[in-house]
């Protein structure tokens, strides 16, 4: 759908966008074509779409993937959904909260990949909780704030890296990715947006007993990033046994959480998962 049949659709049907929700719609069709080829779709291929909208991105997917799931909240836009779609035999709507969904984790998208342009809103914790569960999706393909597209390809040193790169980090590769001006939206965001390809790890980084340690370490040192890690992580594990595992892994004591990298985290994990946690 072009920015006019947005604009039209939207009046007809009497429909005030909410501001809450999150509710832009993309219109620019070569941004729309660009992420559905970085999501090298097969006619083989379960596709996920959480916050369909109006369908734009929607009408794309079918046209290649061998199936679409639209997850959509607002019941008036999966009314128009079902207009459009509803009689496609690879298509299936769902009217319910995403975060509910992957919150409640009785789901399975393992065998799935997500291509959305997510709710600004919802979109780092859902993907945050869809990474850290068993059913998380073969690959993401997500439009999100640029910002937020940053922060999870960020590198140790930056002042962007932090707890969103190591928590979908642990999970997830990123991939290819690109901009997408503000003005590719109606209506207009304050900001530029950016979609990023993230591909689950075959070969995980730490057993999923060990994946809670992991993010109770991130969480701790990054909630006083300034400090120094090894003071930080002695009010949880004992002393001996954080300085142990700092020279093992040759880490300088006075070394803060943002120049410790994402593989030096998860040895970390595993050795202080040896020693007994205090409450």
């Amino acid at each position: 759908m072009n920015l006019s049949e947005i604009r039209n659709l939207l009046r007809e049907e009497d429909i005030l966008l909410t501001r809450s929700l999150g509710q832009t719609f993309m219109h620019d069709q070569n941004q729309l074509r660009k992420i559905v080829g970085l999501a090298k779709l097969t006619a083989a291929d379960h596709v996920i779409e959480i916050g369909p909208g109006l369908g734009s991105l929607t009408g794309l997917l079918l046209q290649t993937a061998g199936h679409v799931t639209a997850i959509e909240t607002d019941r008036r836009l999966v009314k128009l959904l079902d207009e459009r779609f509803g009689e496609r035999g690879n298509f299936t709507l769902q009217h319910a909260d995403a975060m509910k969904i992957v919150r409640k984790s009785e789901f399975d998208w393992s065998k799935h990949k997500l291509v959305a342009n997510l709710p600004y809103s919802i979109a780092s914790p859902l993907l945050i909780d869809l990474a850290e569960s068993q059913g998380r999706p073969r690959a993401m393909i997500v439009t999100l704030q640029l910002e937020v597209v940053l922060r999870m390809l960020a590198k140790p040193g930056t002042k962007e890296y932090g707890v969103l790169a190591l928590l979908i980090g642990l999970h997830y590769a990123p991939g290819e990715w690109f901009t997408i001006p503000r003005g590719s939206f109606y209506p207009e965001p304050n900001v530029d947006s950016g979609c990023i390809e993230l591909l689950r790890r075959e070969t995980p980084l730490l057993p999923p007993e060990l994946c809670p340690v992991f993010k109770k370490i991130v969480k701790r040192v990054f909630a006083e990033r300034r400090k120094k890690m090894m003071k930080l992580l002695k009010r949880d594990w004992p002393e001996a046994a954080v300085v142990e595992a700092f020279d093992a892994l040759g880490l300088d004591e006075k070394i803060r959480a943002e120049r410790v990298t994402l593989e030096q985290f998860a040895e970390l994990t595993q050795r202080l998962s040896r020693a007994k946690i205090d409450e």
